[in-house]
């Protein structure tokens, strides 16, 4: 008996967007297909790598040519038809022997799929299934917040590699239009935009739901930059004008403090509130409550331009939306982020109505924990070197340590700057006495809050990680007990005295 050939369509990215049928399947068979590039890397595969079972059989479906030149006497679609019909018989092969089979296609598999070609090839041979999947086309629109038609409204897709006149052609009619298959094809597709008057509607996105989701205004993109993984979507006239018709966009960004929830201010909170969309670096979104009809766009902490970009990007396009960050927006945090794009980007931008909700800074938090270190003269360091050379930051922590300031170190250590904080340390120690109080502060304000008592001889800079503070007292701080033993810190008002 010859095993089930399935072609699963996983989504257009996002995991949590893959059908709860593709999923108990893709747990079934005992053989997952799946393309990938030359490099090894397969999108379809990323999607579902965690959901695979101990014991399937992988087989990469690796493609001989992409988008580059081929030197097959044949040409490009010789190629591709050699390599299908390959993969058909390793396919054949596990399925004659009794085998489940599914095979992976992003999006849908017969929309734009690589599925059909190996569906053409077996599913007059095998018991054959397709499961259906969100194509990228839907994925992008949900993303960008914008309905494509309405009531009798038509839709068209085109893909990018027609030539321009037919593009024209195609774009000249009324409705709503998707356009894929962009790569190297953009300027071309830019030019049959601009022709057809429909440029000002064109709505850009690249590997919408993915982790990497960028949002861009399409007069800012760059032709030589636009991935394969990226698309155009054009709403019908209706849509785009009930877009922005009563809806002015505004974008916040949003302190949402150390961590308690009791600490977020209700200006902040209300903001949150009204907010259509909400952006920010996973970690600290996934504090923010899901509402209903709102949409939330994570992303890692290291793409801080790219998420003020695309946070301002659906201000621009109507949406109100907010901008998240830990502790207060202004301390090492997105506001400057978001000014700084403004400040580089379109002149369009500089019209929005731009608000910076303060929060409760880390520092605070801590410092309550423990009294008042932070009583007198203080400063602000991050030790991170990443948007900053070293060479800086030693400077301003000998500056800060000859002048007897108090000082809080933003950013301690991360999983690629292991020493910076036992270097910071030593730095200090030559301006300061062994006893010197230190704070360590983890978390603070959350379940797995730790604050931890020492000084400056006995810090040890293996406890501290990236959601950790260091407060270090000057020379004035000082320690004292309670009769309930607990230990407060503070920083004399008075100095030297």
């Amino acid at each position: 008996m010859s095993g089930r050939l399935f072609g699963l369509g996983v989504g257009p990215g996002d995991p949590e967007l893959i059908t709860l049928k593709a999923l108990r399947l893709l747990r079934q068979v005992q053989v997952i297909a799946y393309p990938c590039a030359r490099h090894g890397q397969s999108n379809a595969r990323a999607i579902v790598c965690s959901e695979l079972t101990h014991g399937q059989i992988e087989l990469p479906m690796m493609y001989p040519i992409t988008t580059e030149e081929t030197d097959h006497p044949g040409g490009y679609k010789a190629a591709i038809c050699e390599f299908y019909d390959a993969m058909a018989e390793q396919l054949a092969e596990h399925l004659s022997a009794g085998r489940d089979v599914a095979i992976l296609c992003e999006g849908d598999p017969f929309f734009y799929g690589s599925y059909m070609y190996l569906h053409d090839r077996l599913a007059h041979r095998f018991p054959t299934e397709v499961v259906p999947g969100i194509p990228s086309v839907m994925g992008a629109a949900a993303r960008l917040g914008t309905p494509l038609v309405r009531r009798d409204s038509e839709f068209t897709v085109l893909p990018g590699t027609m030539s321009e006149e037919s593009l024209v052609s195609r774009l000249n009619r009324e409705g709503a239009f998707a356009i894929m298959k962009l790569g190297r094809n953009f300027e071309k597709v830019q030019r049959a935009l601009e022709r057809t008057g429909l440029a000002n509607r064109a709505l850009f996105i690249e590997r919408a739901t993915m982790g990497a989701e960028r949002i861009i205004p399409f007069s800012d993109v760059d032709p030589l930059q636009v991935p394969y993984f990226s698309l155009i979507l054009v709403p019908d006239a209706s849509s785009a004008e009930r877009k922005n018709v009563g809806r002015a966009g505004w974008i916040s960004v949003v302190g949402l403090g150390p961590g308690a929830a009791e600490w977020l201010t209700p200006e902040a909170q209300e903001a949150l509130n009204e907010a259509t969309h909400l952006v920010g670096y996973h970690t600290y979104l996934n504090r923010v409550p899901v509402r209903s009809g709102q949409q939330r766009f994570g992303s890692d902490n290291k793409v801080e331009a790219d998420r003020a970009r695309h946070a301002l990007a659906l201000a621009e396009a109507g949406h109100r939306v907010c901008v998240v960050s830990s502790g207060d927006p202004g301390i090492f945090a997105m506001a400057s982020a978001v000014l700084e794009c403004i400040e580089q980007g379109p002149a369009s931008w500089h019209a929005l109505d731009i608000r910076i909700l303060p929060g409760l800074s880390a520092m605070q938090a801590a410092a309550s924990r423990v009294g008042a270190p932070l009583g007198h003269d203080f400063c602000v360091i991050s030790l991170s070197d990443r948007l900053k050379p070293w060479e800086i930051v030693v400077k301003r922590l000998e500056a800060a340590a000859r002048a007897d300031f108090a000082i809080a170190l933003y950013n301690p250590v991360s999983s690629e700057r292991l020493w910076q904080l036992i270097e910071a340390r030593s730095i200090v120690a030559r301006h300061r006495g062994p006893q010197t109080p230190v704070i360590l502060a983890r978390s603070v304000g959350r379940p797995d809050e730790r604050v931890t008592i020492t000084d400056l001889e006995h810090l040890d800079a293996t406890e501290a990680d990236m959601q950790s503070i260091v407060l270090i007292g000057s020379s004035t701080t000082r320690t004292m007990c309670m009769e309930n033993g607990r230990k407060l810190i503070y920083t004399p008002r008075s100095y030297g005295r």
